[in-house]
């Protein structure tokens, strides 16, 4: 069979084919490559449409990398995603979806275990940029955290949570929290029930991306 090998090659024509296909217009040239990475990251040029973002997200989210903070994630798959030689400074990548305590926690809580790690996110939450890419329910968690105690707030929230129940509603109560007011926290989402890990690791990659040597 006749196909592309060549790493570099396929590299390079998969990005020139993400770039001639989505409509950049309206995109800032802080958010180009972070949307770029995304398409790329699922296959579909059509969700630049999609996608949304506070003033000022990448900037917040590169600082905050830059200065160490740490990248949570509510999912495995998201902290697997993430390329550690991207991170700046060393940074800590945290899921604690796999705690052997969170099945009990999430029994006494009444809820999902993605939801119930969240309390345990508690003291890295401070000035950290947060990765979700699989649960609507630790999604919404955190905006409650938030709600509750302000001084928890992370740099960044990148919120892809993915499903049929509770995702798309996850993704408005942050989307509409930045726009009301209800919390100031930069954030960048994709509305709708699109959305995975995979989307949520390469939105931190983008945004570490300019640190690579």
């Amino acid at each position: 069979m006749e196909y592309v090998r060549d790493p570099d090659e396929i590299y390079r024509q998969s990005f020139e084919i993400v770039r001639a296909e989505t409509d950049l217009s309206g995109v800032p040239d802080d958010m180009g490559d972070v949307v770029i990475r995304l398409v790329h990251a699922c296959g579909m040029p059509e969700i630049a449409a999609d996608l949304r973002w506070s003033d000022g997200v990448a900037s917040a989210a590169r600082a905050a990398l830059g200065a160490g903070a740490p990248v949570i994630c509510d999912a495995q798959m998201v902290a697997d995603g993430v390329i550690a030689a991207r991170l700046p400074a060393e940074n800590q990548i945290l899921s604690m979806i796999r705690l052997p305590n969170l099945v009990a926690l999430a029994r006494e809580q009444g809820t999902t275990r993605s939801a119930a790690q969240v309390e345990l996110w508690k003291p890295f939450l401070p000035g950290s940029v947060v990765a979700i890419g699989n649960a609507p329910t630790a999604l919404f968690r955190l905006l409650e955290v938030i709600a509750e105690d302000p001084s928890r707030k992370p740099a960044a929230i990148l919120g892809f949570p993915v499903g049929f129940v509770g995702a798309a509603e996850s993704k408005v109560a942050l989307h509409d929290g930045a726009n009301d007011g209800s919390h100031d926290v930069p954030y960048m989402t994709i509305l709708g029930r699109k959305g995975g890990s995979a989307m949520a690791a390469a939105a931190v990659n983008a945004l570490a991306g300019r640190y690579e040597a």
